[in-house]
């Protein structure tokens, strides 16, 4: 979603100063650029920096982005845009906390721990373009063209450390990588009368490529061949503790080719005053090449998803859906030889129920899904002697319900509530993908006084079940159910200025964040008051 020209000037100014010395100065301005109002342009800049709770941790980002659209003739509307993106930060923590002990138990360390070492960084630069053309075809079509690049350009030195039997071991890495991406897309879609009754059809098409070049530094202890391992403390250690390496000239280490084309078409039928029916067909085309650390790999596949759905309004205030889908995912994990996995396939059946009340304030729904995966990239816990994590597929079947209610309880309060249980098994039937939490809720109210409007004030919570994994070492960590609690309260000082203050974890909760990939802990108690102005 992006931010589009508004055909009348305005803009906004914002200012906001937070924990660990982070500031944020935002601005947004929009205006037309003709007389007649036809053609408009808009630019956003943003600047933030500031530490972070993780030991030597430290980031900047500058964003900009422009955005011009217009009409075209009287039926067509053009939109031009780019935006460049530049995120530096230094202390990165690459991987995840050891919590294990050598005898099995489970250590708890300081939520500011990290594994990094001060000279570690790392540097991306995203630039992106688009432009996109809409038609109005007579009263009831519309032809959508789009076009989209992203580059994407990353610098990075790094560190990691990961338990080595009874000891902990570490491997410093340096390189640049590449990415450049192209996607189009066509679309029309419009209503059309059959059997005396209105319907809705869309068809189009797309076509994706991307290309993907790795690049190790020479002389770092992963380089561009295998790593070699050098022997740590226990931790907690120093962040100035290893050096860093004499890095020499960039070698290749891997490249990824990518291309998926798409045809794709939806109906809604409206078969009677109450019952509609949803039928739609995606078929994909996906092709990759490329070598990782010398293993070369090419892949092409195809595959036809079909899914359909049907709605019943039982009443003007309730209404039920069925649904069924395929699933097809292309993944760009690599096994313990690297080579790519295939793509992931699978069915996802869901039924539900919504309903409005309050006049239309509340609205609520509850679904059943199921969803069966095969062939899903899973992480095995182990690395291969690149240094790199070992994927393997497995079937995955899911299974859950989930609640929700949004909307204004009166003309003062707002809610979100939302609730989701669920099942995950693996092939045997057993459980599987413990880090996943198999409940979580969230709620969030915002409130205003009626007799004194201009403050709000709100408060949001989430919380999740209980999780854990197995790390290298093979014992299992295990993170228990936990809340965080945010709050803020608002004054409106003016009709177009408002100051704000936000608390963060405010019972300054101490949690594990994941226990997937990256595990370490949770932001403390954090605050930020922030500044904004509309003119």
């Amino acid at each position: 979603m992006r931010k589009r020209p508004t055909n009348k000037e305005q803009g906004a100014l914002g200012l906001s100063y937070g924990s660990w010395g982070t500031t944020r100065v935002e601005a947004d301005y929009s205006r037309p650029l003709t007389a007649d109002r036809r053609w408009a342009g808009r630019v956003v800049a943003a600047r933030e920096e500031g530490g972070s709770h993780l030991r030597s941790f430290d980031r900047e980002r500058t964003f900009l982005y422009g955005v011009v659209d217009g009409q075209v003739g009287d039926n067509g509307l053009l939109t031009l845009g780019l935006s460049h993106q530049q995120s530096d930060s230094t202390g990165n923590m690459w991987g995840a906390l050891t919590f294990m002990n050598a005898d099995g138990t489970q250590n708890a360390w300081g939520r500011n721990a990290s594994t990094t070492q001060d000279w570690t960084r790392w540097d991306t630069t995203t630039k992106t373009a688009f432009v996109e053309y809409a038609h109005q075809i007579g009263m009831d079509w519309q032809l959508k063209l789009a076009y989209n690049y992203r580059a994407i350009d990353n610098d990075s030195k790094l560190f990691y450390a990961f338990p080595s039997g009874s000891s902990l071991v570490g491997y410093a890495w340096g390189g640049k990588d590449t990415m450049d991406a192209h996607l189009a897309t066509a679309t029309v879609n419009g209503r059309f009368e059959m059997l005396g009754r209105q319907h809705e059809a869309l068809f189009g098409v797309s076509w994706a490529k991307s290309e993907y070049t790795g690049n190790g530094y020479a002389g770092s202890d992963c380089g561009a061949s295998a790593c070699s391992a050098i022997a740590l403390p226990g931790f907690p250690y120093p962040g100035n503790l290893v050096p860093e390496p004499q890095w020499g000239p960039l070698a290749l280490e891997s490249t990824l080719n990518q291309k998926l084309q798409r045809a794709f078409g939806t109906m809604r039928f409206t078969l009677t005053d109450r019952l509609k029916a949803v039928v739609g067909v995606n078929h994909a085309q996906y092709s990759r090449d490329g070598t990782s650390y010398g293993v070369a790999s090419d892949l092409s596949r195809s595959k036809t998803s079909p899914y359909t759905g049907l709605t019943f309004e039982f009443t003007p205030s309730v209404l039920g859906y069925v649904s069924y889908s395929d699933l097809y995912f292309p993944q760009s994990q690599a096994d313990a030889n690297d080579r790519y996995l295939d793509p992931s396939k699978g069915t996802n059946y869901e039924a539900g129920l919504k309903a409005d009340w309050l006049d239309k304030r509340l609205l609520t729904s509850v679904a059943v899904f199921q969803a069966k995966q095969s062939g899903l990239a899973t992480p095995t816990g182990t690395y291969n002697q690149n240094g790199q994590a070992v994927y393997a597929p497995e079937d995955v079947k899911s299974t859950g319900v989930e609640l929700e209610a949004v909307g204004r309880l009166n003309n003062h309060i707002d809610l979100t509530a939302g609730y989701t249980t669920l099942k995950l098994t693996g092939p045997d039937g057993g459980d599987t993908y413990a880090w996943v939490p198999r409940h979580t809720a969230n709620l969030a109210l915002k409130a205003r006084l009626p007799s004194l409007p201009a403050l709000s004030f709100g408060t949001s919570a989430r919380w999740q079940s209980k999780i854990s994994n197995m790390e290298a070492s093979g014992f299992t960590v295990r993170q228990g159910s936990y809340a965080v609690l945010n709050a803020f309260v608002a004054w409106q000082l003016q009709p177009k200025t408002t100051l704000r203050f936000n608390v963060n974890n405010i019972t300054d909760q101490k949690y594990i964040n994941t226990l997937r990939y990256a595990g370490y802990y949770g932001a403390p108690r954090s605050y930020q008051l922030s500044l904004n102005h509309q003119f």
